[in-house]
Parts: C-alpha cells; structure tokens; sequence
C-alpha cells in the first residue's frame, strides 16, 4: 500500500479528556474515529488490525471444533421474555418498536436467539455434543464510557456455545476452551491471568475472566505471587498481603486487570426456558447443559496498544498489525533513492510481504520517522543516499532499539531469519 493513497490522518495532539493511552494512542494514528459517546469507527489502519485479531480467534474456534453462524442483532421481546431478561437485564437494551408496533432489542448477547436454533435441531444423544460460534457486533446501552474501545455501547464480539448432554462432557471442552483462549492472547503478545468470577447464579460453580494487568483496567483482581491463583474483587475472601489459601507460599497481590475474555457455565437456564431436551440412551428425557465463551475483539485490540506502546507510540505484534513492514524512503526525491525503493516495494510485495510504502514527497525527514514510530509497524526499512552508498538499507524493529545494515540483496533473507516471510 502507498502511504500517499492511504485514507489516514495522524493528529498531532489529542483532546486533554482523553486520559486513557490507547485511547489516545488509536485517535492520534488514525486508526479509529469516533461518533458519539461510546460509539467509534473503523477506519482502514484500524480495521485491517480488527481483521487480523478476528482471524486469530477464527482460527482457534475451528480448531477446537467450533462451527460459525451468523445471528441476527435485531431480537424480538418475546424471546427475552421467555428468559425473564426482558425486565432483569432491561437497562442496557436498547429497546424500540417497529412500525406494527411489535417490541424488538438490539442484541447485547445472543443466549436466547442460539438456544432456540438448537432446540429445534437437537433431540437425541447422538446430537451433542455441538459448538456454534459468531463473530457480531452487540449493543449495549451502557451508563458509562470508558477508554475508547474498552468499554462502548458499540462493539464486536466473538461469542461461542456449547451444548453438552452432561456437566461431565461440559467440563472437557471448557478446558479446551482455556486453552485455545491462551493462545489466542499469546498470539496477540499479551500476557493474561485466569481469573475465578462470579457465576451470576447459572451454577454452583464459578466462571473465569482472563484478565491483563494493567492501570488502565476496570477490574480489581487478587492473586497469587507464586501460584495460579486470582480471583476477582466481586467473589475475593482474600485481601493483598496475605499468604495464599492455595499453595500456602505466596503473598496475594491486588492490581488493576482488563478483561478480555471469559467464560462461563450455563447449566440447564437457557435449555429449560425454550424447552431444549434431549434423549439420553436410556430413553430419558434430558435438559442440554450449556456454555458460553467470550471475546470482545474492540477491547482486544485497545488492550494490545494498552500494554505494547512507548512514548513514540504503538508497537503492534507481528500478527495483528496492519502491515508487516514500513517501507520508508527519507530522500525520496532523489532519483535513486526512489528508484531503489520502488524495486525494494515490488520485491518485498512478490514475496507476499503486507507493505506500508511512505511515498509521499512533501514530509520531512523527521515527520516520516516520527510517524513511523506512532503507527507501530512491526519492521522498518530506510532507504537513503547513505546506505545505498553501500548498496545497503538500514532495518529497525519497531520493539527493538538495534539498527541492522543489511545488503538489499539480502534482505528478504534477512525478513525469513526473523519470521517475517
């Protein structure tokens, strides 16, 4: 992609209000827009990282034998009534009329709507268990706004059930839901905790968050210094500083967390409200016990900026950023620095390299790098009088401060050495 024909614009500074770093981060690089309270744009640098989380977490639900729908957002009244959710949960749905008068929301989650499908699909044993995922945007009439993409009225969601014929089976793939949540966040180079939460009454049990430490997050989470304990603030019998009821070795630490993910037993609440029974192989009559599994993929997103960024700007991990290589010439307008660029841009785009080629031809050296530095492209490569001197361009990764001059004959050698090709 030429920067010249990019459809961005950087911001120099940003509104004072807001405090949040990736909020501000996102704004100042142009990677979101927003429209209201709560309420934000894609644009094309922040999309393509969007596509890019989508994907690593498509991927993760296939492996794990997870097929995907796609459920309606517009839900009608009498399906949240069969629930009781209409009134329990009413704050945050946006609730309306259509013109027959008929009342409708716009799905905050989508429990009912799937537990439906299923109902009429599912009658025996030899049908579970099954595992259906979407990807949709949800709508929340939330009181409060917070950091931009972390907590909107707007977002969308990867949101997956299970349908089980025990708590024995539910139990096995909820671990192998643990799983593939851990290499989904490893892939985005974030660091999480499992943490216990509240099972909202579904279950004797509890669900699990996974949570990143960081002072921007909402949450309160305590935790073990040596084991794998935590626990959010709503549930904790444990307070910072005390040994841990677990391994009897380490002091509880208290911080600040983001959640992104979690998951959750649902038991039989969904399957006894729209009367999904099964069969069992003794001829009785079963309610599917059930699970869901969440990931919003705007707060995904603002987490990785939250926890990857220095005071130039964004680093984005190799596998969700927009491109995989700034391709940066700083004399541009000298004849053959342009012509040793565009032979580069052809090369690095026929080995099938995602490429961000700065172009343009007004920008100072200083703009173009600082720039650079504020997007968080994974890789640089500088072109200039001087290394070309030498046959050569500078390389620099954005999370690194080493400078490499490499041959540009030997570049693309360079890009496999380091998992770019």
């Amino acid at each position: 992609m030429k920067q010249s024909k990019l459809f961005y614009k950087t911001q120099k500074a940003v509104s004072e209000k807001i405090e949040v770093t990736s909020h501000r981060l996102l704004i100042k690089g142009g990677f979101i827009d927003q429209l209201s309270s709560g309420v934000y744009s894609l644009l094309p640098l922040g999309f393509l990282v969007h596509k890019k989380i989508e994907n690593i977490i498509r991927e993760e639900m296939l492996r794990i034998g997870a097929q995907e729908v796609f459920l309606p957002a517009l839900q009608p009244k009498y399906i949240w009534e069969k629930t009781g959710r209409w009134k329990s949960v009413g704050q945050i749905l946006f609730k309306f009329k259509d013109r027959h008068g008929k009342e409708f929301t716009l799905g905050p989650t989508h429990e009912e709507v799937i537990t439906q499908i299923v109902q009429k699909q599912i009658h025996s044993w030899r049908d579970l268990p099954v595992y259906l995922f979407q990807i949709q945007t949800k709508f929340r009439n939330e009181l409060r706004f917070f950091g931009g993409l972390l907590r909107a009225r707007e977002f969308v969601m990867k949101d997956l059930y299970s349908f089980h014929p025990d708590e024995k089976d539910f139990e096995r793939y909820y671990k192998k839901v643990i799983n593939a949540y851990l290499r989904v966040f490893r892939r985005c180079n974030l660091k999480v905790k499992i943490v216990e939460a509240s099972a909202a009454g579904f279950t004797k049990g509890v669900s699990h968050e996974f949570q990143v430490v960081t002072p921007a997050g909402e949450d309160t989470i305590f935790y073990c210094s040596k084991c794998d304990f935590a626990q959010n603030k709503e549930i904790a019998k444990v307070k910072e500083g005390q040994i841990c009821p677990k391994c009897k070795e380490g002091r509880i630490a208290k911080e600040r967390g983001i959640e992104v993910g979690n998951i959750f037993p649902l038991g039989t609440k969904y399957s006894k409200a729209f009367d999904a029974y099964y069969i069992d192989k003794k001829g009785a009559k079963r309610p599917i016990v059930m699970g869901c599994y969440g990931i919003g993929l705007g707060r995904l997103m603002a987490t990785i900026v939250e926890v990857n960024h220095d005071e130039g700007g964004i680093i984005w991990p190799q596998e969700v950023a927009p491109y995989q290589i700034h391709l940066l010439p700083i004399e541009i307008k000298e004849r053959s620095v342009f012509k040793a660029a565009e032979k580069i841009y052809d090369n690095l785009q026929k080995a099938s390299l995602e490429v961000l080629y700065d172009d343009r031809q007004k920008e100072s050296i200083g703009e173009k790098l600082v720039e650079s530095d504020l997007l968080g492209i994974p890789l640089r490569i500088v072109v200039s009088k001087k290394t070309l001197s030498k046959k050569q361009v500078e390389i620099k990764e954005r999370s690194k401060k080493k400078i490499h001059l490499i041959k540009i004959k030997d570049v693309i050698k360079f890009l496999k050495e380091k998992h770019y090709v």
